[in-house]
């Protein structure tokens, strides 16, 4: 078996009290984790989120027409900018907003835009055409290139499943269940020597640097101490150890988690209620951590789903749509909105025409955060301006 075919059944390490066999393990120490001033850390709204109810074009009379039973009325949204305003359960956001650090990026989508969950969220994680099929993650391809030699924790996934865009052809980045439960223990040190098969050595290297990657995530949350402002749902949980190995100095380029409960085809006015306020009361926790230990200038947040929903209601909900607003958050960003309205009288067979393209977006953040050619992943749309 060789290196890549290895790679490709193993994955990301994923976390947990992960124990690997006494085989796996290396003679040899990596030598250091990505250092960089610089991360990003992706929040991935999964089911489709609403864009229209919310950063909403409460002047447009269309919206209330074509909405008339799950429109925000005028009276309740927040923070009204350019014709346009928040749901009024993203209070955090109006006030990052108001404080000059954050964006909105309208109208973002791509061509042919595929209504499948999955295969959406296959094309938004590995940067493709909408008929183009690609192994690795976009995030993964980078760190491939990234990273000299084998490093776990270069990008680091909080969830209870890996995610497509970290993955790459060697294995830079770790799935985590729960940070402080994830230790590994070490393998026997008569089992940790060189072999005569390079290719079992390749194997006991990457392992090896997998123990290494779990002793750095436990210093790091151990050189920062648990933040009580965060809230204790899932979102605010995973927050706020992103927040703690951040401070730590893990140093990781990238961090990853996500908020699942989007798809709202039914009982939508509640339920996008609720998921709204789960996630403006966690990021905005985390903002403020970040803002409080005077990294916010190295921290970019970037909050983005699948798809949006359709312009129409569907009864007491929506069904799957087109484009959406993507909300990036610290990193010096300008806090501008960016892109035109949405146009609600220039409809593509019922949905919203895509005005930015996502892999635009991705193409900045890696320009001008990530300090990395964008180009050299096979990105190659023009970059967002005015947004850094």
């Amino acid at each position: 078996m060789n290196r890549r075919n290895f790679l490709s059944l193993t994955g990301t390490f994923t976390g947990g009290s992960l124990l690997l066999p006494d085989f796996l393990f290396s003679f040899s120490k990596q030598q250091n984790l990505i250092i960089g001033e610089q991360c990003v850390v992706f929040i991935q709204l999964n089911g489709g989120n609403d864009g229209l109810n919310t950063f909403i074009p409460y002047l447009d009379p269309l919206y209330y027409e074509m909405r008339p039973k799950i429109a925000i009325s005028k009276d309740e949204v927040i923070a009204g900018n350019k014709e346009m305003a928040f749901h009024p359960s993203l209070k955090g956001f109006a006030q990052m907003q108001q404080n000059g650090d954050l964006s909105v990026i309208q109208n973002v989508g791509y061509p042919e835009p595929n209504r499948s969950h999955f295969r959406s969220q296959e094309i938004w994680q590995t940067a493709s055409d909408a008929d183009q099929y690609i192994n690795e993650g976009w995030l993964g391809r980078y760190l491939d290139l990234q990273c000299a030699t084998h490093t776990p924790t270069a990008g680091i996934n909080i969830d209870n499943i890996d995610n497509l865009s970290l993955k790459g052809e060697v294995p830079n980045a770790i799935t985590i269940k729960d940070p402080e439960k994830f230790k590994i223990k070490n393998g026997k040190e008569e089992n940790n020597q060189l072999s005569d098969n390079p290719e079992l050595d390749f194997v006991r290297k990457i392992a090896n640097s997998a123990v290494e990657g779990s002793e750095q995530i436990q210093k790091a949350l151990a050189q920062a101490s648990p933040e009580n402002a965060y809230p204790k749902s899932g979102l605010g949980k995973n927050l706020a150890w992103i927040g703690r190995l951040i401070k730590g100095n893990l140093n990781s380029k990238v961090y990853y988690t996500s908020l699942n409960g989007f798809d709202t085809h039914d009982n939508q006015l509640t339920l996008h209620k609720n998921k709204l306020t789960e996630l403006n009361d966690a990021l905005f926790s985390f903002y403020s951590d970040m803002k409080n230990a005077k990294l916010l200038q190295n921290v970019t947040i970037v909050v983005f789903s699948e798809f949006g929903r359709r312009v129409h209601d569907n009864g007491n909900g929506t069904d799957h749509g087109t484009a959406a607003p993507m909300f990036i958050i610290g990193g010096s960003n300008k806090g501008n909105v960016i892109g035109n309205n949405p146009n609600l009288s220039d409809l593509q067979q019922g949905d919203l025409k895509h005005q930015v393209d996502f892999r635009s977006v991705y193409a900045t953040l890696l320009k001008d955060k990530l300090n990395f050619d964008p180009t050299k992943i096979g990105i190659k749309t023009p970059l967002v301006t005015d947004l850094f």
